[in-house]
């Protein structure tokens, strides 16, 4: 099995990743557009320039969405290292789809339970789910390795 763009279930790993990265990459510019609109600044060089070193100071609406691109770190890196393995494995185009798509849907879910700040379980709810396939692929993945040896 190799990977290239003939692949189907790798060209739909490759959708979904890079949709998991584009999604990233935007609540990475959400926290630094948060921090501008509330003053609320990291580091005292960004600061300064802002305003004055009163402005370097934490702010709950900034962390919340540093906390939320910090639980995708947690989870989609994980994802596309198991995603690749499981490309490897020859699985079925349409269930290896559906692992992505349960995925993704999981943690567009989780990012709006967080930024928005929903009422529990919600967050919880669309982090088990996206766990869900991530420990599907790890169980083939390690199923097919013990059987070579």
């Amino acid at each position: 099995m190799s990977l290239n763009l003939k692949n189907e279930v790798f060209c739909s790993f490759i959708f979904y990743a890079v949709l998991l990265l584009v999604k990233m990459f935007v609540i990475a510019i959400l926290t630094g557009q948060v921090r501008l609109r509330k003053k609320a600044f990291a580091n005292p060089e960004d600061a300064l320039r802002h305003g004055g070193l009163k402005l370097c100071r934490t702010d709950p609406d900034v962390e919340r969405c540093r906390r939320a691109h910090r639980n995708d770190m947690e989870c989609i890196y994980p994802f596309l290292f198991l995603g690749t393995l499981y490309c490897f494995l020859d699985p079925t185009p349409s269930i290896a789809r559906l692992h992505f798509q349960i995925f993704f849907l999981a943690r567009l879910l989780h990012t709006v339970a967080y930024l928005f700040a929903l009422k529990a379980p919600a967050r919880s709810l669309a982090y088990t789910l996206g766990q869900i396939p991530c420990f599907s692929m790890a169980l083939k993945i390690l199923i097919n390795v013990s059987s070579h040896w």
